[in-house]
């Protein structure tokens, strides 16, 4: 007996009211997967006294150095309104500066502090933690990521930036 795989189903072949079943919210499996995520970084930042906002501020800035807060929303996906009591409550702790930008007053510019910096050398293993926690190889953990990559840039209509969608973090 021959194994077939069914064919793909198109949009028109599926009954309205089958799209209002909960496990067939792709939302909702999102939604489900983002909290646990929460939960794993919760664990695995609390050492770090970072939360996983913070965190993300932070990897940009370990990545780049010293970047304006436009820059940091712009890699983060974050308003300024978002962005400005997250890089406030990590100067409070020491972890990073904000000063204006000398050419253009209206413009901050955000870096690590030498803390901010030691602390990077206390994170490295936390990627490692997540990508073990997911139970799923590298590979796929890519490839994963490229695909929501790709959906985020295909709901909001734009392109993904240069590196977005590659490599294996998780």
């Amino acid at each position: 007996m021959e194994n077939r795989t069914p064919p793909p189903l198109d949009l028109a072949d599926v009954p309205d009211e089958e799209f209002l079943r909960l496990d067939r919210q792709i939302c909702f499996s999102l939604h489900t997967a983002s909290r646990a995520f929460n939960g794993v970084y919760r664990t695995a930042l609390k050492d770090l006294g970072l939360t996983y906002p913070q965190y993300l501020a932070m990897l940009v800035l370990w990545e780049h150095g010293e970047l304006s807060v436009k820059d940091i929303g712009d890699r983060l996906h974050l308003d300024s309104g978002t962005l400005s009591p997250l890089l406030k409550r990590l100067e409070t702790a020491g972890h990073v500066e904000r000063r204006r930008s000398a050419e253009d007053e209206r413009s901050v510019t955000v870096r690590p502090t030498a803390a901010g910096a030691a602390l990077r050398a206390r994170a490295l293993g936390v990627p490692r933690r997540i990508a073990e926690a997911t139970g799923l190889p590298l590979e796929r953990i890519g490839a994963l990521r490229a695909e929501l990559d790709a959906l985020t840039a295909h709901l909001t209509g734009r392109a993904p930036a240069p590196g977005e969608g590659a490599g294996c973090g998780a």
